[in-house]
């Protein structure tokens, strides 16, 4: 009899905290101590496995609940086994015979008597399930596959395959899906507001991280990232953890010295800081006023923009950004408004889904539509602010339609889209990375009265 290794040992007990703690994957990831005690090899296939299940949970139920009686109720702790089994299975690599031992041995961890179950339900799924996603990925590589096929392969929601379909076509959503489980990279930014980008790589090179150019200025793709959050750096704000893709937009935006920004939902500020960076490399900050619903991240929000040298420019306010239109709903607002008006709108999350493991079964079909209402309550309040002549951003880190075009569309179409002129939409995607939804908008200059 062999026993379960170190890494799934320690994937079982984390997947099993996440879901009884309702924690983030990533977050227990970072802060679990017992990973270091773990061989490199071993560390990368228990984060695997446990960003891996958390993200295919849905589809992982639905193939080991059609190989158990109808109403048979699981032991939660040998559910995650069998989930991490499942996943190790279908997803990954490794032989069968051995995912199957390997299973069965984390089951009698927890609960002895079940062992005989998880091997007849993991042969089961080794027999039955794992030809099957094979043949489902046949299809979606020769252009034959259906929602079901991309579903199973991406394990994903039907209805939520369904979508991507319209939104992204079918070649679009079949690479969506087909990438879905696969590792991403890890990108930093280099504040540029705080240090140069030669100085921010050689820190990290320092700190052991194997900086590699990423294709923007001050953007690297981390070698080593489980290097940089003992390194300090993040702490002191001289980089910036940040997906590439969302790196784009801030650059994008075109952040000038000395203009008037107001960003909505400002988060915890990382994109405040990385328009400031693009503005200082061109001579100088620009002047942010930042707005964030849940004040806990605006204070964190001030507190890292102080940390950063930039309080004197960037200005934190906890405010419903649907208010934005009244007229004293902003103290000191510049006369005739502002030149950029950028706004980071909530939403599904679903260009995202690699990085954040835990978004695709967590959402409900009705979600998108939802969300949609919502960002165009925003969008049109923020629009009231944007000067005679100024930009208006509007961005998501969804690719669904309903939540981006559409969105913009409704904008445009009632009485507050008068005079805004769309100069450019379209999805911002990075290798290994994220995929974000980028819309640019011009509102003409004031109309000039004549009197005779």
């Amino acid at each position: 009899m062999s026993r379960a290794t170190p890494a799934r040992r320690r994937a079982l007990a984390l997947v099993s905290e996440r879901r009884r703690r309702g924690a983030r994957a990533r977050d227990l990831l970072r802060s679990c101590e017992g990973l270091d005690a773990l061989a490199p090899r071993d560390r990368a296939l228990c984060t695997r496995l446990v960003l891996g299940a958390t993200a295919a949970r849905g589809e992982l139920d639905r193939v080991l609940g059609s190989h158990l009686s109808p109403g048979a109720r699981l032991e939660p702790r040998v559910r995650d086994a069998l989930q991490l089994a499942a996943f190790e299975l279908l997803y990954l690599d490794t032989r069968d015979d051995v995912c199957v031992s390997q299973g069965v041995e984390l089951v009698r961890g927890v609960a002895p008597r079940a062992a005989g179950l998880a091997n007849a339900v993991l042969r089961r799924v080794a027999q039955q399930d794992a030809p099957a996603l094979a043949r489902a990925r046949g299809r979606v590589a020769d252009g034959t596959a259906d929602v079901a096929d991309l579903a199973r392969v991406g394990a994903l929601p039907e209805w939520l395959c369904g979508r991507l379909v319209a939104s992204l076509g079918p070649e679009g959503a079949a690479r969506l899906c087909a990438s879905a489980l696969g590792p991403c990279g890890a990108y930093v930014a280099a504040n540029r507001a705080r240090t140069s980008a030669a100085r921010a790589r050689e820190l990290l090179a320092q700190a052991g991280c194997d900086p590699r150019d990423a294709g923007l200025p001050g953007a690297f793709e981390l070698g080593e990232p489980s290097r940089l959050a003992p390194s300090g750096l993040v702490g002191s704000v001289d980089v910036l953890p940040c997906d590439l893709a969302a790196q784009r937009v801030a650059h994008a935006l075109g952040c000038r010295p000395g203009e008037k920004v107001l960003e909505v939902g400002q988060g915890r500020a990382t994109k405040t800081l990385l328009m400031e960076g693009c503005a200082c490399a061109a001579g100088g900050p620009c002047e942010v006023v930042g707005v964030e619903l849940d004040p806990r991240k605006s204070d964190l929000a001030a507190r890292r923009v102080r940390d950063a040298g930039l309080a004197g420019h960037v200005r934190c306010v906890a405010m419903d950004a649907r208010g934005l239109a009244a007229p004293d709903a902003l103290p000191d607002v510049p006369e005739g408004g502002f030149d950029l008006v950028f706004v980071d709108a909530p939403c599904t999350g679903t260009g995202t889904l690699a990085r954040h493991p835990e978004i695709a079964w967590s959402l409900s079909p009705e979600d998108p539509q939802r969300l949609a209402v919502l960002q165009l309550e925003v969008l049109r309040a923020a629009a009231a602010r944007v000067r005679p002549g100024g930009r208006l951003a509007y961005a998501t880190c969804s690719v669904l339609d309903e939540e981006d075009r559409q969105v913009v569309d409704a904008l445009l179409a009632g009485p507050v889209g008068e005079g805004l002129e769309l100069v450019g939409e379209g999805l911002v995607c990075a290798p290994r990375g994220d995929s974000h939804y980028l819309a640019t908008l011009r509102r003409g200059p004031a109309a000039v009265s004549c009197r005779r």
